[in-house]
């Protein structure tokens, strides 16, 4: 097949998750065509049968902004025109569904027909999505996709009780490649964070409000009081400068660390004991899952799909939104108890196994051929 895909190409779920499904696509043989402003954050190496068309929205004074639908409308129409697409792949609700749709009909007057799948990420639904400025356009726009995709059960039933979905909504997880995130040794990096052989703790998020950010560190505070311990906080966001302002007023700035934005991530993991993540709202956890795939539990919020990646009392903890003390709690119970630790380590990579990219890759395959058959009658 000849696939087309949309995202937004930065370090958030939705465009990483868009990313490795384009590479693993091409790797079976499929012809990939990422099509948005940059190169995708994921897309570092050169991959047989991945293309990149680059999207430039055109300067002109009269527009404040520019107008980046429009020029994502025209470069889709000129790519699947010419690159002849069997497919397009739109991640993201925002504005990829209403631009995909509005390139259909653009080509259905040249006489060529796209089918369209759209894959629902979470905030472009149970945030951005209920705005009233966006909702109308939302809904309109899953309903005239030719296929939907929701990245959890807990996603699908909110897209169904937030709007009226006419569509049916295809549940495929989000996966994870074991060829990048796998526990490996990496003892040397280890001892240089943690030289007196301290637990290393690790956050990793866009560090907005909705990740709870504030709560990852109000949590280690806690931890420390009881085991030696030291944080790595990964990422980069709005809410970077209250959380060191909150370490500095907590007094613990001499074991928390702030990294930044990181490629290999899967280092950081290897080294890790146990991983936070006390999310507001979470609709799959792929955070999570890369940590449990490198064998490190999770200690999570109860939020959206969280409970269907992190299965409490097994991989990790499970505790209400909001329950600060309740997570640190179980970070302690595990960081002292090496016993419960090493099961639940190997409990995470178990359950992580089930979410292997070969498992899903022949899903997304499967309804591609699908929703190609189904437009084509």
């Amino acid at each position: 097949m000849k696939i087309g895909i949309v995202c937004y190409p930065t370090f958030g779920g939705s465009g990483v998750v868009a990313t490795e499904l384009g590479i693993g696509l091409a790797g079976k043989g499929h012809e990939v065509h990422f099509i948005t402003y940059k190169r995708p954050v994921r897309l570092t190496t050169f991959h047989a049968n991945v293309f990149f068309h680059e999207v430039t929205a055109m300067e002109y004074p009269l527009f404040e902004f520019a107008p980046y639908e429009t020029a994502l409308a025209s470069k889709l129409v000129d790519v699947i025109r010419f690159e002849k697409l069997d497919i397009l792949h739109v991640h993201y609700a925002i504005p990829h569904a209403a631009v995909a749709y509005m390139s259909k009909q653009i080509l259905k007057s040249k006489g060529i027909h796209i089918p369209i799948i759209t894959t629902l990420h979470g905030t472009d639904i149970t945030l951005v999505g209920t705005d009233s400025s966006f909702a109308p356009v939302v809904e309109f726009s899953i309903n005239s996709s030719d296929g939907v995709t929701a990245v959890s059960h807990h996603l699908k039933e909110e897209t169904l009780q937030t709007f009226q979905i006419k569509q049916d909504i295809r549940v495929i997880h989000n996966f994870i490649d074991f060829s990048r995130f796998r526990k490996t040794n990496k003892d040397h990096f280890k001892k240089a964070i943690a030289p007196d052989g301290e637990k290393i703790l690790v956050h990793i998020s866009n560090f907005r409000k909705v990740k709870k950010v504030e709560d990852v560190v109000r949590i280690f505070e806690i931890v420390i009081s009881k085991v030696s311990a030291k944080l790595l906080l990964i990422g980069d966001g709005p809410e970077r400068n209250s959380m060191e302002e909150l370490c500095r007023k907590l007094n613990i700035c001499d074991h928390v660390r702030f990294l930044g934005k990181q490629e290999a991530v899967e280092e950081i993991l290897a080294v890790s004991d146990l991983f936070i993540l006390p999310s507001q709202n979470e609709s799959f956890g792929l955070a999570a899952l890369e940590a449990m795939a490198c064998e490190v539990p999770v200690i999570s919020s109860n939020a959206g799909g969280l409970p269907e990646v992190n299965i409490d009392g097994v991989t990790g903890y499970v505790c209400d939104i909001g329950d600060v003390t309740g997570m640190a709690k179980r970070c302690i119970e595990l960081l002292e108890d090496d016993i419960s630790l090493a099961k639940f380590r190997k409990n995470a990579f178990s359950q992580a196994k089930k979410f292997d990219i070969h498992e899903i890759l022949p899903q997304y395959e499967n309804y591609y051929l699908e929703v190609i058959s189904k437009s084509q009658l």
